[in-house]
C-alpha cells in the first residue's frame, strides 16, 4: 500500500538533464506554517492570521497589514497555497457559472456576490447586464481583496463594481449596500458542500440582504452517495482489523476495544477515481454479497433555475447524464469519504440497508442500519474504560502497515540490546514507540512527552497497558509541557535513548523538512543526553524525482484569459507555474502523489540534503544534478524525506513521502 504521507512538489519549467538543484536554508528554525484561520478585531478592523512554527508546535495571532507600499519580496504568499488558483484553471466550473449567470441575470438589476475571490463571477453579473445594473461585492479576506482591486482594474471594471472588505454578515442594508439586492451570486461551496458555512451565510443572505423571492446563481445542490466495498479505505480507518493479521505482538487496539482508535466521524475530500478499479459498489437494495466499508458522496449544482446548466463532482465511474457531463482534474472539489467503523458491515444479496444522512449548518453525516443477527456474540473487554483516540485516516494506515511495523520493531529492538535499565524518552507524538519501548524491554523507563497528544496520550496507554504486557510503573507521561526537560524531570537520570517516529499529532500535511522538529527537540535535549545516547531516527535525507503531473500541472498554471477577463495579474500571488518572470518560483505544496491525478517519473531519485539528528541542529547546504530527466513540459519536483533508524541497518529506513513513486 502506498504511503499518504504528503510528498512536497515544486513546479519546474527548464529542468534539463544536466540542471543542478540546490536548496540552502540559512536556518531550519525560520520554518513558519500559515494556517487559514482568521480573526477579525471590530474596533480596528485588522485581519489577523494564524501561525504555526512546526519545529517548535507554537502557535500565534499576527497582523496581516494593509500595506502595499511594502516590496515584492517582503511579502509572505498568503494566498499560493490556496485553491483560488485551481478554481480558476477549472474551465468547466467558469464555463458553468457564466451559462448560469447569463441564463439568470437578463436584464440590470442589484447583484451580490458573496465570497468574491478575484472577482470572476462579479465581472460576470456585470457584464450581462451591460454594466448598466449595480453590483456588490464582499470579500472578508483581506489580501484576497487587495488582488480583486487589481483584477478589477485591469478588466476596466472598477467603477461597475462595488467591493466591499467585509463578512456578509457584517453588511448593513443603507449603510454598506444601497438596497436589498435581486439576485445572489456564490461560490461558498468546498468538497462536502456545506464546510464553508453555505447554510447560515445564505440564511443570513435571504433574512437580511436580499429581497422576497430573489433569483440566485446557482439555483440548487443535490448531494448523491454510493454505499462501497474498499479494501484500501478500509485500511483508512480499521486498524482493529488490520492489526488482527500483525503477528508483531503490539496491540494497539486490543481486543474487544475496537473503538479505542478510530478517525473522526466526518467526510474526508479525497479523490476517488485514485482508487476506482479497486472500489466495489453495494446497493441500498444489495445486489451482491460484501462489506460495506464507506459511503462516497458528491455533489451536482444546478446553476439556473430552468435546469439546464450544471456542475457535477462526481467520480468518474458515475454515468452522469449528457447534459452534466464530466470536468477536468481539479483538486479544489473532490469527492467525499464517510467511513464506517470497524472491519465493515456484512451484507448479503437481498437485503435491504437503510443509510441515514443528516446534516448540521457545516456538515453531512450518515448512519448506516442493518438487523444485527442474534448469533452476534462479540467479547468485549469491560474493564477498558469509554475512551477513543481519534487519528487521522493516514496515521490509521501507516500504523496498520505490517511492513512499517517491522522495520520499526527491528529498529527498536537491536537498540534496546545491551542495555540495562535504560530511560528512554519518545519525543513525539508516538504511542507505537511508547508501547514498543516498554514491551521489548522489561527494565527500561519510557518517558514520552506527547507534545500534542498530551493527556489523552497519557489516558490512551492506562487502557492498554494489559494488553501489551507492562506496567504503568515504568511509563511516565510529561503532563505539563514545558519548553524543554532538565535533569529534575528525569529523576537525576540522564537519557540512554532519544526516540521518535518522527509524527507529531498537529504537523501532519505538512513540507517535509517542517517535520524535522524532532531535530529541533533533541537539540533541546542536547544537555541531558549520556554520552551514549541513541539517537533514534539518526538521519534525515531529502530526496527528489522529477516527474510529470499533467492534471496537478493543469490545475496550478499560469493564467490568461477566464471566460474573456484578464487574470493574468494573478498569476505570481497565486503562485502559478509555468510562465512567471524570473526570479519568480512557483510555491512548494505538500500533496499526496497517489492523488494528484496522472503520474510519470521523469528521473532517477536522486539525494538532495542530509541531516544528521545524532548532532544538533545545524544549517545545511545541497547541491543534486539530475541525470537523464525526460521532456519536463508538465514537470514538478517530487520532494519527500527517507528517515534511517540506524546507522548500522540502512535497510530499515521510513520515508515520510512514499515507499516508492510507482503508482
Amino acid at each position: 500500500m502506498n504511503s499518504l504521507f504528503p510528498k512536497t512538489l515544486i513546479p519546474s519549467t527548464s529542468l534539463s538533464s544536466s540542471t543542478r538543484l540546490t536548496l540552502t536554508p540559512n536556518s531550519l528554525r525560520h520554518f513558519k506554517l500559515h494556517l487559514p484561520r482568521l480573526m477579525s478585531s471590530d474596533s480596528s478592523h485588522r485581519l489577523f492570521q494564524l501561525k504555526l512554527d512546526p519545529l517548535t508546535g507554537n502557535s500565534e495571532w499576527v497582523v496581516i497589514e494593509d500595506n502595499d507600499d511594502l516590496p515584492d519580496c517582503s511579502k509572505e504568499p498568503l494566498l499560493a497555497t490556496t485553491s483560488y488558483l485551481d478554481m480558476l484553471n477549472d474551465s468547466f466550473r467558469n464555463k458553468a457559472f457564466r451559462s448560469g449567470i447569463e441564463r439568470t441575470v437578463t436584464k440590470p438589476r442589484h447583484v451580490l456576490d458573496i465570497g468574491a475571490g478575484t472577482g470572476l463571477l462579479s465581472m460576470m453579473a456585470a457584464r450581462a447586464m451591460g454594466l448598466n445594473g449595480t453590483v456588490t461585492a464582499c470579500e472578508s479576506y483581506l489580501p484576497m481583496a487587495k488582488l480583486m482591486r487589481k483584477v478589477l482594474h485591469r478588466n476596466s471594471m472598477g467603477k461597475a463594481i462595488s467591493l466591499i472588505n467585509k463578512r456578509s454578515d457584517e453588511l448593513e442594508v443603507g449603510v454598506d449596500i444601497p438596497s436589498r439586492a435581486d439576485v445572489l451570486v456564490s461560490e461558498i461551496l468546498d468538497s462536502e458542500l456545506l464546510g464553508e458555512g453555505l447554510i447560515p451565510t445564505l440564511q443570513h443572505a435571504h433574512d437580511k440582504l436580499l429581497v422576497e423571492n430573489p433569483l440566485t446563481v446557482p439555483f440548487r445542490a443535490v448531494t448523491y452517495g454510493q454505499l462501497v466495498e474498499s479494501t484500501y479505505l478500509w485500511k483508512l480507518h480499521d486498524l482493529s482489523g488490520i492489526e488482527a493479521k500483525v503477528s508483531d505482538g503490539i496491540h494497539l487496539v486490543p481486543t474487544g476495544s475496537d473503538s479505542i482508535i478510530h478517525v473522526k466521524s466526518r467526510q474526508y475530500p479525497m479523490h476517488c477515481d485514485a482508487i476506482r478499479e479497486e472500489i466495489k459498489p453495494v446497493q441500498v437494495q444489495v445486489i451482491d454479497d460484501g462489506n460495506i466499508h464507506a459511503v462516497v458522496s458528491w455533489w451536482v449544482l444546478q446553476l439556473d433555475r430552468e435546469g439546464t446548466v450544471f456542475y457535477s463532482t462526481a467520480p468518474r465511474w458515475i454515468n452522469s447524464p449528457a447534459n452534466i457531463g464530466y470536468r477536468d482534474w481539479c483538486d479544489h472539489w473532490k469527492q467525499c469519504v464517510w467511513f464506517f467503523r470497524g472491519k465493515g458491515m456484512s451484507v448479503s444479496q437481498g437485503e435491504e440497508v437503510l443509510l441515514e444522512a443528516t446534516h448540521t449548518e457545516t456538515s453531512v453525516s450518515y448512519n448506516l442500519n442493518v438487523q444485527v443477527p442474534k448469533t452476534d456474540t462479540r467479547q468485549h473487554d469491560h474493564n477498558i474504560r469509554d475512551f477513543q483516540l481519534l487519528l487521522s485516516p493516514e496515521r490509521i494506515a501507516i500504523y496498520g502497515d505490517s511492513k512499517w511495523r517491522s522495520s520499526v520493531l527491528a529498529a527498536v529492538r537491536n537498540a534496546l540490546q545491551g542495555r540495562v535499565n535504560p530511560l528512554c524518552v519518545v519525543v513525539d507524538d508516538s504511542i507505537f514507540l511508547t508501547l514498543l519501548a516498554a514491551n521489548l524491554s522489561k527494565t527500561s523507563h519510557v518517558l514520552s512527552l506527547f507534545p500534542g497528544l498530551r493527556e489523552k496520550g497519557a489516558q490512551y496507554l492506562e487502557n492498554v497497558v494489559k494488553a501489551n504486557s507492562f506496567s504503568m510503573d515504568r511509563v511516565e507521561v510529561r503532563e505539563k509541557r514545558k519548553p524543554c526537560l532538565t535533569l529534575h524531570d528525569t529523576h537525576g537520570k540522564k537519557v540512554d535513548m532519544l526516540i521518535g517516529e518522527p509524527y507529531y499529532y498537529a504537523n501532519e500535511g505538512m513540507l517535509p523538512w517542517q517535520n524535522l522538529r524532532f531535530w529541533k527537540d533533541r537539540t533541546l535535549l542536547d544537555p541531558i543526553l549520556s554520552e551514549d545516547a541513541l539517537i533514534m531516527p539518526c538521519k534525515g535525507i531529502l530526496k527528489a524525482c522529477a516527474m510529470s503531473l499533467p492534471d496537478l500541472w493543469s490545475s496550478r498554471c499560469c493564467l490568461g484569459d477566464v471566460e474573456g477577463f484578464a487574470h493574468s495579474i494573478v498569476n505570481t500571488t497565486l503562485g502559478a507555474c509555468g510562465e512567471l518572470p524570473a526570479p519568480k518560483e512557483g510555491p512548494f505544496l505538500p500533496f499526496s502523489i497517489w492523488q494528484c491525478g496522472e503520474i510519470k517519473e521523469l528521473s532517477e531519485i536522486f539525494t538532495i540534503l542530509e541531516f544528521d539528528f545524532s548532532k544538533p541542529i545545524s544549517s545545511c547546504h545541497g547541491t543534486a544534478q539530475v541525470v537523464h530527466a525526460m521532456d519536463l513540459f508538465y514537470g514538478w519536483i517530487g520532494l519527500w524525506i527517507q528517515i534511517i533508524l540506524l546507522s548500522y541497518q540502512l535497510d530499515q529506513s521510513i520515508d515520510i513521502g512514499s515507499k516508492g513513486l510507482s503508482f
